[in-house]
């Protein structure tokens, strides 16, 4: 064997080729193999000798190619067997493809075949020798012709076979990468890369996982040559699809208590992430890439997946796209929340289309899955995180303040986008070490950097870092103390939060403690009063937390952490004594705050209370500083009048007067700790009698200084503090301040007087005579200051805040209204006596619920705790709720004479305020609060629909109870209340359950039976109608029945024609109709976005799918589902908004209300024809449905549209005409009437436009599905010259009989003086 191949070697190297032709003509195909095969396997001489096989076969001989394709066959089998040495295989391939080109077209094709039957054995494995294929395949394709069954092809034609055959057969999954590397280097026409490319994304499900990266890796190498678009996204889809039955998975196992998974968890996210890595490469060299994968999310969100969000965060760090990559993020989030909010209040879109996709659940499992070693993903989570919350964060109002005060619950999309990027950070800071510092810095920078604007939403977060993970924080403490260097340079507010967030860590970093006092103490010298105010606040907050050995435990601590977060015990007796030294010391920094602004020492007494509730050991020093302070304001003389010297609690300064001294909240804070230690006393025992008799010193002296001032302050008349009804208290000068002050001060101090009376009174007779002593004292006040205020022209501020506690208006209240113990009766039968006192005490209950619904907290103690307030509501609605069904308001007649508001009204009013409270601050409370009422025994406590509703079906019979009796009779302000209480209810109900239908049946009911004349109640009721029907099912046919009987009541701008008189809803009359009529166009605003969402919608469904041929057939025979509900809602619009453009509204607002309705209308109406322009152009057919529409709009709607602008512009003119009349208002009126005739002005044209687009859209739609629609158009008249000639005949005659010559510009105005006088008939 060996010397076979020396002969041929050397044969060949003597350059006797006939001898060489001759000598391998000599041996047999066998031995010819042989030989190429121990040659190749020893890998001696082979390259020579595949040479010499070469030269002595010449390609032109019908032997020589023979032999050729031997020897390609063979060689091709050896290197796929795996015997040869690499650089031996790759040595033969490199001289086969070197005479590639020199073989014949019939040896091209059996080698051709040679190899696509070999791949489709799967005898490929290696895929060395597929390097050759290409070489084969490009030879093939330049070939004029060659042999194909019994006919012939061209080269180019059988090569387009092979790769049909090829990819038409099943692959053996080894060989899958091979084969698309192979695909990189022959040349492939569109329709074949096409083929190739479905094929490989095919394979991916028959893969392995590990070999998914490398595949992927090919694929975007052979995208160079085209068909970007489709490799991207058959890659996504397919880790979607692997995400999708993953999580599929997971669900079934845990229904199962299974742990099951096909493919393991962390393998998926690890491949996930190199595949991402190999994308954005390719991306950073390819731009054309690039684009193509952008422009798939532009249109639609609908797209997206975890996978597909972690892609685009990494291509963020791509400088080119990281700008279109985060403005395209937000425009999916705030998408995805508003579609979801639409969907949600809507029940037509729930049933229409499946359930929402929740962008935000993809962003925020991205941030789950980035553990996973996706560093590159985690970078664009930390932007795109504060890129939501800068984007979507609360917006400043007017002048800097916050626009919303913060509510527990996001409820807009923009709250939500902005909760979304909190959620990121914090389970990014959470899971990846490396981010942490990046987050903390940038949330501390925008805390002291964003000024201008609320930056609620950071303190939250930053709170929540705190919370969650305090020592890893504590690692970046330097940071934290940087921050609190700007303290006495930052907003109050932005102070208060971020101390309160870092509290916790106060307790375990002596560092961050020390930083902390020195910049208070900094503060504290502050020139500016805000400064000083954040020294106040840091140190009040400091003392509630360092408590002193020997203090009661308090239960009410505003943030408390686990054990095993920190292991330090702050209570121990080595830190409580430290901390007693500490908190003296503070105390004595507080004390110089007495001597400074009104509003330093106001938060000081604020503080005060909560410090000694948490830290009961310091109450000698702080009593001793409130006394020695209350002593500079109290006349010790016992006979003297009044007890409390107020000159000195005021200051000047040029002309103006300033309150230096906030007097009443001194005696509140001194009352209020006096009262809480005395309470605490009582409960104690065992104390040192040392401290008990310090305590005692003091508690008796304070004691005695309350009750001579309230001995004192009831016999005071107005006159001993000059503030009788003479007295002035205009704020225009420098007098009428001063008495201002002094009396907002001495109505303060007798509040304070009225709860420290009752507290200490135990319900005695006597005491309760001095508290309406005072409450008369107090009221007198009261009256004079409202009185006064009403007379200045300029109204004062408004009624000031009470002093009342939460704690006193929950006990009062219910003393008052329901205590029926016997031993009581005769006290509070004084107190119930006096009704101006009775309503004085709801009023305040009323004015700290809504102060609760505003701000979220009250003033004095214990207002700023989540869970008392909300104990203070349910209390509040439960005693309110006894009292307004207990007690008929037939019995508070005599407040009605007084025109002033019943108590049963503002018991109404009051739980208005308490169930929007809750709803807002306490969602998830709801049932809670409503179970604090007590109800009857039947009801099951942990029911809230049963609870909800029950009290639903109360207020329906007092309602129906009003609404039953004469309408002299109706309390239209208490029904209007009752509506409202009603709507808040009922948005507790699941639109799906019993008592949902019975609510809407109910509404419609007293809507259809209920004809008082009183637009403010129809206005409420037909709001709650349409914010249930909405959720029921679709408003359009209410909306017609309601516009029929709008039309009958006002009758027709055609006066000639007369309307059938039609009563579907005794609500809708003569007086009611125009808000009706206002209420009915904000409805057909409401459905026009659900018909332009759900257009959007399908048409974007449309774009994506373009299935081809096969449906639009099938749209012909059975209608979709949206294009019908479309067409079938618009009808019934149509029909409701023809009535109303018949009806003679008044001018002004209604019809301009209307008219932008209208072209609204004819905007959604272009929108549907364009879309059908679309399916025209699929191949789709037009709907009948859809030329009924047409018909209805055209031969109906636009000329009822002609008349409606001709009396529109003909009403206003007049409407001016009759303003002459009013010599006294002559100017004002005229530039009233101009300014509302320059916007009607726009209103007009603007749906002239819009009708004429219509039209013109619909000649193309016409042209594009050969369908005539605009037989049912008629043409335009509006912008004609128009001539009445009714209405020129009377002008004529009138004319005559005046015997007036007129001039040429007057007789455009003629024609539209007895249109006026038809409209006034």
């Amino acid at each position: 064997m060996k010397a076979d191949v020396d002969k041929i070697v050397s044969l060949s190297d003597k350059d006797s080729v006939p001898e060489l032709q001759k000598y391998l003509s000599s041996l047999m195909d066998d031995q010819l193999v042989s030989v190429i095969t121990n040659s190749a396997v020893k890998g001696k001489m082979v390259g020579a000798m595949i040479k010499s096989i070469f030269k002595g076969s010449p390609p032109t001989s019908n032997e020589g190619s023979k032999r050729r394709l031997l020897l390609y066959q063979q060689c091709i089998t050896l290197c796929e067997s795996g015997d040869l040495q690499t650089d031996v295989a790759a040595d033969i391939i490199g001289l086969l493809m070197l005479e590639t080109h020199l073989l014949p077209g019939p040896t091209l094709t059996q080698l051709a075949n040679h190899f696509v039957d070999a791949i489709k054995e799967g005898k490929m494995g290696s895929g060395k020798s597929l390097e050759l294929f290409p070489t084969v395949l490009t030879a093939l394709a330049s070939c004029e012709a060659v042999a194909y069954g019994k006919g012939e092809l061209s080269g180019e034609g059988y090569k387009k076979q092979l790769i049909n055959s090829l990819c038409s057969s099943r692959w053996d999954p080894k060989c899958v990468i091979h084969l698309t590397t192979m695909f990189r280097d022959v040349p492939l026409s569109p329709e074949e890369l096409q083929f190739v490319v479905e094929k490989v994304l095919r394979m991916f499900s028959k893969l392995d996982l590990q070999e998914v990266p490398p595949l992927v890796y090919q694929l975007l190498l052979l995208s160079a040559k085209g068909c970007k678009k489709q490799i991207l996204d058959g890659v996504v889809s397919y880790f979607k699809e692997q995400d999708f039955s993953l999580e599929e998975e997971q669900r079934r196992g845990q229904s199962l208590d299974l742990e099951f998974e096909s493919v393991p968890h962390d393998q998926l996210r690890h491949v996930e992430g190199t595949v991402i890595l190999h994308i954005v490469f390719a991306l950073r060299l390819d731009h054309e890439l690039g684009r193509e994968f952008l422009k798939t999310y532009k249109t639609s969100y609908t797209d997206l997946c975890p996978f597909s969000v972690a892609l685009l965060l990494s291509v963020a760090r791509i400088q080119r796209y990281e700008e279109q990559v985060f403005d395209l993020l937000k425009g999916a989030v705030i998408k995805s929340f508003k579609d979801e909010q639409l969907q949600q209040g809507s029940k037509i879109l729930q049933d229409l289309l499946p359930q929402h996709q929740s962008v935000s659940q993809m962003i925020l499992d991205t941030v789950k899955n980035s553990v996973f070693g996706w560093d590159h993903v985690t970078q664009g989570l930390v932007q795109l995180g504060f890129f939501l919350m800068d984007n979507f964060g609360p917006k400043p109002g007017p002048f800097g303040k916050a626009a919303e005060s913060s509510s527990a619950v996001a409820r807009t999309p923009n709250q939500q986008a902005c909760k979304l990027g909190g959620q990121v950070l914090l389970l990014g800071f959470k899971m990846h070490e490396p981010l942490r510092s990046d987050i903390l810095e940038q949330v501390l920078n925008r805390l002291v950097t964003k000024t201008a604007s609320p930056i609620t939403h950071y303190l939250d977060l930053f709170t929540d870092i705190v919370m969650s993970a305090p020592m890893i924080l504590l690692e970046s403490s330097s940071k934290v103390i940087e921050t609190f260097d700007q303290l006495s340079y930052l907003p109050l507010a932005t102070v208060q939060g971020l101390l309160k967030a870092v509290q916790p860590l106060l307790k375990v970093s002596m560092s961050l403690k020390d930083a902390l006092i020195l910049v208070l103490r900094k503060a504290m010298f502050s020139s500016q009063i805000d400064g000083r105010k954040s020294a106040v606040t840091g140190f009040l907050l400091l003392l509630k937390n360092f408590k002193v050995l020997g203090s009661l435990a308090s239960s009410q601590c505003s943030q408390s952490l686990s054990s095993s977060q920190i292991q330090v015990d702050v209570h121990s007796r080595y830190n409580s004594a430290a901390n007693e030294a500490f908190c003296l010391e503070i105390l004595s920094s507080l004390r110089r705050c007495l001597g400074q602004q009104a509003d330093v020492r106001l938060m000081l007494y604020e503080g005060f209370y909560d410090v000694l509730r948490r830290n009961s050991q310091l109450a000698s020093s702080i009593m001793q500083t409130l006394s020695s302070q209350l002593k500079r304001y109290y006349e010790p003389e016992q006979d003297l009048l009044p007890p409390v010297k107020l000159e000195p609690c005021i200051t000047a300064h040029g002309d103006q007067v300033y309150l230096q001294e906030p007097l009443a909240h001194l005696v509140s804070c001194t009352v209020h700790c006096l009262l809480w230690l005395q309470n605490m006393h009582k409960a104690a025992t065992g104390d040192d009698s040392d401290e008990e008799e310090e305590e005692e010193g003091y508690q008796s002296e304070l004691l005695t200084i309350v009750e001579s001032m309230t001995r004192r302050m009831i016999k005071c008349e107005l006159e001993d503090f000059e503030l009788d009804k003479s007295a002035e208290f205009s704020m225009g000068s420098s007098v009428g301040v001063r008495n201002n002050i002094f009396a907002v001060l001495v109505m303060g101090v007798y509040e304070i007087l009225i709860e420290y009376n009752f507290n200490k009174a135990n319900y005695n007779k006597t005491c309760f005579e001095g508290i309406i002593e005072l409450f008369s004292r107090y009221h007198k006040i009261s009256d004079i200051l409202k009185e006064k205020a009403g007379k200045g022209k300029v109204s004062s501020n408004k009624t000031p805040r009470s002093l009342l506690s939460m704690g006193f208006i929950s006990t009062i209240l219910p003393a008052l209204f329901r205590d029926s113990t016997q031993s009581r009766e005769e006290a509070l039968s004084v107190l119930r006596a006096n009704g101006e006192f009775v309503r004085y005490t709801l009023s305040v209950a009323i004015q700290k619920i809504q102060q609760l619904e505003e701000t979220g907290h009250t003033d004095g103690p214990d207002g700023t705790t989540a869970d008392k307030t909300f104990r203070f509501l349910c209390d509040m609605t439960s005693v309110l709720m006894w009292r307004y069904t207990n007690i008929p308001s037939v019995v508070e007649d005599a407040g009605k004479k007084e025109k002033r508001t019943t108590l049963s009204q503002l018991c109404l009013e009051g739980l208005l305020r308490i169930f929007t409270t809750c709803q807002q601050r306490h969602p998830e409370k709801m049932g809670q609060l409503l179970s604090a009422m007590e109800t009857e025994d039947d009801l099951d406590e942990g029911n809230v629909t049963q609870i909800n509703f029950f009290y639903i079906r109360q207020f329906q019979r007092v309602l129906f109870a009003q609404l039953s009796g004469e309408e002299d009779e109706f309390n239209s302000k208490e029904a209007q209340l009752i509506v409202s209480i009603l709507s808040v209810l009922s948005r507790q109900l699941k639109s799906s359950s019993q008592e949902f239908v019975q609510m809407i049946t109910w509404t419609v009911k007293v809507c259809k039976e209920t004809s008082f004349e009183d637009s403010p109640f129809a206005k409420g009721l037909l709001s709650l109608l349409f914010s249930l029907h909405v959720l029921y099912k679709s408003p359009v046919g209410l909306l017609l029945e309601l516009c029929q009987d709008i039309h009958s009541h006002l009758g027709d701008i055609d006066q000639d024609v007369e309307v059938e008189s039609q009563s579907h809803f005794a609500i809708v009359n003569t007086k009611t109709a125009t808000t009706v009529a206002m209420l009915v166009l904000s409805q057909v605003d409401r459905v026009l976005d659900e018909v332009d969402w759900l257009i959007a919608r399908k048409k974007s469904q449309t774009t994506f799918e373009k299935a081809g041929d096969g449906d639009p057939t099938q749209n012909a025979a059975q209608q979709d589902p949206i294009e019908k509900n479309v067409t079938l809602q618009l009808g019934t619009l149509l029909t409701a908004l023809n009535e109303l453009v018949q009806t003679l509204l008044p001018p002004g607002t209604s019809t301009i209300t209307l008219l932008r309705a209208m072209s609204r209308t004819y905007t959604i109406l272009t929108t549907l024809v364009k879309y059908y322009i679309h399916v025209c152009s699929n191949h789709g057919t037009l709907p009948s449905r859809f030329e009924k529409l047409v018909k209805l709009s055209g031969s109906h709607l636009t000329p009822q549209c002609y008349n409606f602008i001709t009396y529109a512009q003909s009403g206003e003119t007049s409407g001016g005409n009759a303003d002459d009349k009013k010599k006294k208002r002559k100017n004002e009126t005229n530039t009233a009437a101009s300014a509302k005739l320059l916007r009607e002005a726009k209103a007009i044209p603007d749906l002239i436009f819009n009708i004429e687009q219509y039209e013109k859209f619909l000649i193309t739609l016409s042209k594009k599905s050969k369908v005539n629609l605009m037989q049912y158009m008629k043409l335009s008249t509006s912008r004609d010259f128009r001539i009445n000639a009714a209405t020129l005949e009377a002008a004529l005659q009138d004319q005559d009989s005046s015997q007036q010559t007129t001039a040429s510009q007057e007789q455009e105005e003629e024609p539209q003086e007895p249109k006026e006088k038809k409209r006034k008939k």
